[in-house]
């Protein structure tokens, strides 16, 4: 293929998005009782959704299906081809079908949707042509008509696909809202990576990889500099006899209190700290001490179980985590 010299790309990507956007705006007119009923459906089903299609809609119910499943609706994918090659066995009895399809009228289709029928399995067609064979066999139909796709032939799905990926997320979303699901659950859901950390990593995760640093109100600076570099957090708690929280000496505070050419044989921990640190409860998630840390331009918090310190959180643990 020869490149095309007069081709203005910025102008090619923005018509492609302007394009893609309106059909996206349309989709509004398209959610009916029909739409409303599948959700229902969907949400008061004792079985899963079973997602099938051909091509790049068989692409786009792989991603209806992961955001589906990662809010608390238990679905699956089924290739429409696949399927008539045994693998209509993944259909159970409660099971809902939905095949996803912008003509509704390709020869897989026309052999899958029978024998989904057969089952007596409810069928719902995500479609973008609302007389085709797929839409008149469905009992619902959710469309996803568009005008034009953005490929310039009109040929290649894009906003169509596009169409169908918008409809199933106003379908996921739907149903997270009827159920509740909230950043807990989804948690649940999602343990591992960064996404995961954010919503169940806590503090006290985090600061228990440290020993805790401390000294007391009357430690010499000599002992407050071996404790900071013995710890190598950068900073160390300052306690009265009794454990309570008195301050905080950061690696900062030394050399500030150091450029100031003090006799520092009779400095102690009382006259270097600041007293008021900041802290965070050590139930609290580690992405909230993140913020804190953002908020005032610091780099560890002193972590407390109620009025007790019981360790630091560095803004080292929070990369190492990759929750930054």
């Amino acid at each position: 293929m020869k490149r095309n010299l007069t081709i203005d790309i910025g102008q090619v990507a923005k018509r492609t998005i302007a394009v893609e956007a309106s059909a996206i705006n349309d989709l509004q007119q398209f959610i009916d009782a029909d739409f409303e009923k599948v959700v229902e459906l969907i949400a008061t089903c004792t079985g899963r959704l079973v997602v099938t299609g051909i091509g790049k809609s068989a692409i786009i119910g792989q991603k209806i299906v992961a955001t589906l499943n990662s809010t608390g609706t238990p679905a699956l994918f089924m290739h429409a081809a696949d399927a008539i090659h045994g693998d209509l066995g993944m259909i159970r009895q409660e099971d809902i079908v939905m095949c996803i399809s912008k003509s509704g009228t390709s020869a897989e289709i026309k052999v899958l949707v029978p024998l989904v029928k057969n089952f007596g399995n409810i069928l719902v067609a995500m479609v973008g042509n609302t007389t085709s064979f797929l839409a008149t066999e469905a009992d619902y139909v959710l469309n996803t008509t568009v005008t034009q796709e953005a490929c310039p032939n009109n040929l290649a799905p894009t906003t169509s696909t596009t169409a169908q990926l918008v409809m199933g997320d106003a379908l996921a979303v739907c149903l997270i809202e009827w159920h509740g699901f909230t950043a807990a659950d989804f948690a649940k859901f999602h343990p591992g990576g960064a996404l995961g950390k954010k919503l169940y990593l806590k503090v006290q995760d985090l600061c228990k990889l440290h020993e805790a640093p401390k000294v007391l109100l009357t430690s010499s600076l000599r002992d407050v500099i071996v404790e900071i570099s013995s710890k190598m957090l950068g900073v160390t708690a300052v306690l009265d006899n009794q454990g309570k929280l008195c301050g905080i000496i950061t690696d900062g505070d030394l050399r500030r209190m150091l450029e100031k050419n003090v006799h520092t044989a009779q400095v102690t921990a009382r006259d270097i700290m600041s007293s008021h640190p900041k802290t965070i409860q050590q139930d609290e998630l580690a992405i909230n001490a993140l913020e804190m840390m953002r908020n005032n331009d610091i780099t560890q918090l002193l972590a407390m179980d109620g009025d007790n310190y019981c360790g630091i959180i560095h803004l080292h643990d929070l990369i190492r985590e990759g929750i930054i």
